[in-house]
């Protein structure tokens, strides 16, 4: 009898143990569903803020496309911002050439762009940025980021300026889908337009900073200078860039119209890589101490608010374990009744979640993609949970992602 009665207070411990992270898991993941549905709501009332640009203000700009070792797509992707019209300013292109072969080189230097040999012994965007901005000889107004397989859409430079003369000293442009064509492009491709709703549009209606992707953005040339002397990011650029700007008081503008065409991974293990960035810069800056220099705060409702970005974790986990645990809790009341407050916290962040999502799905997108997004989704989940067991030494060294479409 004693045996039974010590096996039973063991049982109802763990029980008690489960039924407490349960509790606490469902809280966490109810409060970022919660995030996620008022963000995603907000973003149905987006309208663009910009003035119209006054004749004869012109400004000149200056496009910068880091070129990592990404031979395959850098030689397009500087054509086509050569031949970019502009009725605002004069552009200057600037690639900045890193680890790229001889033969691609040859082929740059035969297009109207300059080109800077980027020379470092750790490679990162913020540092190319950085060698090259101290390089350039030229103060300009504005300069505009792009990856190396960025394309901008028409009028992409004219409706950055419009938005930075109307105010913003920071402008995220609007980066869509170049590519669908396999599994996990598609689902790339909505999740990042479900960003695009969440994290910019949203907040955009709102009156907050919108979230910087790291490329298809315009920025105030003599803040960049000043920011990227403070870099140090080997991964997770934007979102050191997004906290400096942040602490300075100065609110990201988002301008929905502003289109660049972005590669979407198209194979498991660069979707690994690329979550694996994500997920340890997120961890990264969550954590990291900030301590406010001359003229920056970090008390004010922007900067809260990138914190709470960083603590809600990404949809898919959210929304994967979501289905798992009210999965598991249905199967249980064959056995037992949960208990209820757990099963309404699990219940209520799966419909939040849910609904999320739906809502912040463009329109256009409802059709076989998303369909075809949905069946990834499992696997998509797998692959996250594997990138976010596998963050050690995530940051100190350089996750390329390589580009160039494989097949159409």
């Amino acid at each position: 009898m004693d045996n039974n009665k010590k096996n039973k207070e063991t049982m109802d411990i763990i029980i008690t143990i489960i039924q407490i992270i349960g509790l606490v898991l469902g809280i966490y993941f109810l409060f970022s569903g919660l995030y996620f549905i008022l963000f995603s709501v907000a973003s149905l009332f987006y309208k663009d803020k910009v003035c119209k640009t006054k004749p004869g203000i012109l400004k000149n700009v200056i496009i910068l496309i880091p070129a990592y070792k990404e031979d395959s797509v850098i030689v397009d992707t500087a054509k086509d911002a050569v031949k970019h019209k502009s009725n605002l300013t004069t552009i200057d292109v600037y690639v900045l050439a890193d680890g790229l072969k001889e033969s691609t080189i040859t082929k740059l230097k035969k297009l109207p762009i300059n080109i800077i040999n980027v020379e470092l012994k750790n490679s990162s965007k913020s540092k190319s940025i950085k060698f090259a901005l101290q390089h350039l000889k030229i103060v300009y107004d504005y300069a505009i980021i792009l990856d190396a397989d960025n394309i901008m859409g028409v009028g992409f430079v004219d409706k950055i300026i419009q938005s930075l003369n109307s105010g913003y000293r920071v402008v995220q442009g609007h980066r869509v889908a170049k590519n669908l064509n396999t599994s996990f492009a598609v689902l790339d491709a909505v999740s990042e337009e479900v960003n695009n709703s969440i994290f910019r549009s949203g907040h955009h209606v709102l009156g907050l900073s919108a979230s910087l992707i790291g490329s298809g953005f315009g920025i105030d040339y003599r803040l960049l200078q000043l920011l990227i002397n403070q870099s140090s990011s080997i991964g997770g650029f934007d979102k050191e860039l997004e906290l400096m700007i942040i602490k300075k008081k100065i609110t990201i503008g988002y301008n929905k119209g502003a289109l660049v065409f972005d590669e979407k991974v198209q194979k498991s293990e660069d979707f690994v890589n690329q979550r694996r960035r994500w997920l340890s810069a997120q961890l990264i800056y969550l954590f990291k101490q900030d301590k406010p220099k001359e003229h920056e705060s970090v008390v004010h409702l922007d900067y809260l608010d990138k914190k709470l970005q960083f603590i809600v974790p990404p949809r898919i986990l959210s929304l994967g374990l979501s289905v798992i645990v009210v999965s598991l809790l249905v199967v249980q009341m064959f056995f037992m009744t949960p208990p209820i407050l757990i099963y309404s916290l699990w219940v209520g962040s799966l419909l939040l979640n849910i609904f999320a999502v739906l809502i912040a799905i463009p329109i256009k997108l409802y059709n076989g993609l998303v369909l075809r997004a949905l069946f990834s989704i499992p696997k998509g989940f797998v692959l996250t949970l594997v990138a976010l067991l596998n963050l050690k030494n995530a940051n100190s060294t350089f996750i390329h992602t390589t580009h160039g479409i494989k097949s159409k």
